[in-house]
């Protein structure tokens, strides 16, 4: 199964000159972090998918890269899987996730039974480690929030509730960027 990395954030909660994917943590870039974790993993290709928002991100990743016209996380993930390079299942993982290592995107692919996989935490997990949690919403009367990491296919759609703070921060603030240094 090959991997997209969804590149295309500007990053303005962040209050930094760098584009989102490119904001260091720990002293590397994000998406740095994103890439090498899918290289620690079974996922064969991996994707740069980059839009207009992140010219900077383009011309720094050394992956294969999709342009999109950057109008939002699901017409650039329509447009990369338009592009023809890969077909689904596809994994997706959000650039802004730099806790990610090999072993848990293997869990993911190991979850996933056909169809397309949404991968949750516990929206508790989230506030108990001190980071945003404002996409949280109630499934199966369990408050949970989206990863970033998902399987795009065909057929039903899933949904899988992971405790795990890899999973658990994705910075979309400063506060959020200093809980994930402290992790790492």
């Amino acid at each position: 199964m090959d991997a997209l990395v969804m590149c295309g954030g500007r990053g303005t909660r962040l209050d930094s000159d760098a584009e989102k994917p490119l904001f260091p943590v720990g002293g590397v870039p994000m998406v740095d972090r994103v890439v090498a974790a899918l290289g620690d993993s079974s996922f064969e290709g991996i994707y740069a998918v980059v839009s207009p928002n992140a010219p900077e991100t383009a011309a720094h990743l050394d992956v294969p890269r999709i342009e999109t016209p950057g109008e939002g996380y699901v017409a650039d993930l329509d447009a990369a899987l338009d592009d023809g390079r890969v077909s689904p299942p596809v994994l997706t993982v959000a650039a802004d996730l730099p806790l990610l290592d090999g072993e848990v995107l293997d869990r993911t692919l190991a979850a996933h039974e056909g169809g397309s996989l949404t991968v949750l935490v516990p929206a508790a997990l989230k506030r108990d480690l001190g980071v945003s949690d404002d996409a949280a919403f109630v499934a199966d009367g369990r408050r949970v929030a989206p990863t970033g990491v998902n399987v795009v296919g065909d057929g039903p759609d899933d949904a899988t509730v992971v405790a795990d703070r890899r999973l658990a921060v994705n910075v979309n603030t400063l506060t959020d960027a200093r809980v994930a240094e402290e992790w790492l």
